[in-house]
């Protein structure tokens, strides 16, 4: 093998590994917040990061970049925490072609309710991943992260 085709089969390896670790942590996170809050990932996802904006609102499209959706999946996903009284939508003031989404007071308590079940999760999950040899450097590489206050964030 060339050292390119090396290189190649280094970051494949490296993205195999991390899609592995994501799985992992994404079911575990998965079963947990279902079984506790009645709330998926992407919804925890997109209720956590509406709390750490200004307002708690953000535009519908920079929301589908924050859960990673499309705009199409981001829309439903929308709808259904709409019904269920966790956000509201309305439109921009200055531009009346955007539309905001903002989290109400029953998602904020919800996430407030759900985040000791995510955090311990994740932690666990983490743990857990890190018996796993594979696994273990992105653990590693991940708790060695800088940690943010995500009042700030």
């Amino acid at each position: 093998m060339a050292i390119a085709d090396d290189a190649v089969e280094i970051r494949s390896q490296g993205w195999r590994t991390l899609a592995a670790l994501h799985g992992v942590l994404e079911g575990e996170l998965e079963r947990a917040l279902q079984r506790e809050h009645q709330l998926s990932v992407v919804e925890y996802t997109v209720l956590e990061a509406l709390s750490r904006q200004d307002g708690w609102h953000m535009r519908m499209a920079q929301l589908a970049r924050a859960a990673a959706l499309s705009s199409s999946a981001t829309t439903r996903l929308v709808n259904r925490l709409e019904e269920r009284n966790m956000l509201r939508r309305y439109l921009c003031v200055d531009d009346r072609r955007g539309i905001y989404t903002e989290l109400t007071d029953g998602g904020r308590a919800l996430l407030e309710q759900a985040r000791p079940t995510h955090d311990s999760t994740l932690e666990f999950a983490l743990d857990e991943a890190c018996r796993t040899p594979e696994l273990a450097p992105l653990v590693a590489a991940l708790h060695s992260l800088p940690s943010v206050n995500p009042v700030s964030a």
